[in-house]
């Protein structure tokens, strides 16, 4: 079982805006927070992961409460929490032109192209996506991500990131038929590279659910609870199966995820039950034995709990 596959999957990224900027010094762009892109990206969208890969050129990135970033061609960021902020040709440029949605993406296509030419300078070229994805009711991936990630494109020039951009690239300044759905594609691929890369690079003393996923023993744990989420799981059973004592299991994935092992899995089996409500037309009575609980009733009790809202009505609003 691949738990960070299986998380992944249920975020359910779909959909995207996107936008190619081309652009002379002196200029500056404003993102917007990701919730102003709900509606553009696609419905049932509950959270925005953002996206900048640098085509051309250099650039600054500023995010509130955070030193300004410099990029250079190849670099990519990540903004997982869809958090607003700017990117110019040098830091504290103002106003900046903000990169808004097309109000029919399907009729004016995608990518927009943004055109700041104030100068005469060599001009810079950006590629930005916003990625629509589920959040609720318990995501422990994104919770875990930083509000920004910069991977540098100065690295190995076979990666798999390199190889995406440059496809992004292309794709980008063809405008064929397809092409807003051959950039979602990408994107998603992108930010789940860019992930696993972020995964490998953490310092062994890195707490969190990635940092957990890591560590031998409670990544073991993970592993068991996804591949089994059904199975009426106790704490000294799940220890057993990892080669952990009750104890040090309790305390090690505290430590880690932040919650113990069987409450994480109680609220695991509700975001499963969430994802089978939105993309699936099981009966309330197969979602129930497929997450865990022994009836109708019992699930719905719980989702109620968490969502304010039963399983059915909630069913109804995301369709």
């Amino acid at each position: 079982m691949d738990t960070l596959s299986d998380v992944l999957g249920s975020v359910r990224l779909a959909g995207a805006v996107f936008f190619k900027i081309e652009a002379s010094a002196p200029w500056a762009a404003a993102a917007p927070e990701g919730n102003v892109l709900f509606p553009h990206v696609g419905a049932g969208v509950e959270h925005v992961v953002a996206y900048h890969v640098v085509t051309r050129g250099s650039c600054w990135c500023k995010l509130d409460g955070q030193p300004a970033l410099e990029l250079e061609a190849g670099d990519v960021l990540v903004f997982p929490h869809g958090d607003p902020h700017t990117i110019s040709s040098a830091p504290g440029i103002f106003p900046a032109v903000e990169l808004r949605a097309p109000a029919d993406p399907a009729r004016e296509g995608l990518p927009v192209t943004v055109s700041i030419h104030a100068g005469a300078s060599q001009p810079t070229q950006v590629v930005c996506g916003f990625l629509g994805c589920d959040a609720r009711p318990f995501e422990p991936l994104l919770h875990t991500l930083p509000r920004v990630i910069h991977r540098r494109g100065s690295g190995d020039g076979d990666s798999a990131e390199r190889r995406l951009v440059e496809l992004a690239v292309s794709e980008s300044k063809q405008h064929r038929a397809g092409s807003s759905c051959v950039l979602s594609r990408l994107g998603e691929l992108l930010f789940v590279e860019v992930v696993r890369k972020y995964l490998a690079e953490r310092p062994a003393d890195d707490l969190g659910w990635l940092a957990g996923l890591r560590d031998a023993g409670i990544g073991r744990a993970l592993q068991k609870l996804h591949a089994r989420p059904s199975h009426p799981w106790s704490l000294e059973e799940l220890a057993r199966e990892v080669g952990m004592s009750r104890s040090a299991l309790a305390e090690h994935f505290a430590h880690f995820v932040g919650i113990p092992p069987i409450q994480y899995l109680a609220e695991w089996r509700l975001q499963l039950a969430a994802s089978l409500l939105r993309g699936s037309k099981s009966s309330l009575a197969e979602i129930a034995e497929r997450v865990g609980y022994g009836s109708e009733a019992a699930l719905s009790r719980a989702f109620k709990r968490k969502f304010g809202v039963a399983p059915t009505p909630y069913r109804r609003a995301e369709a």
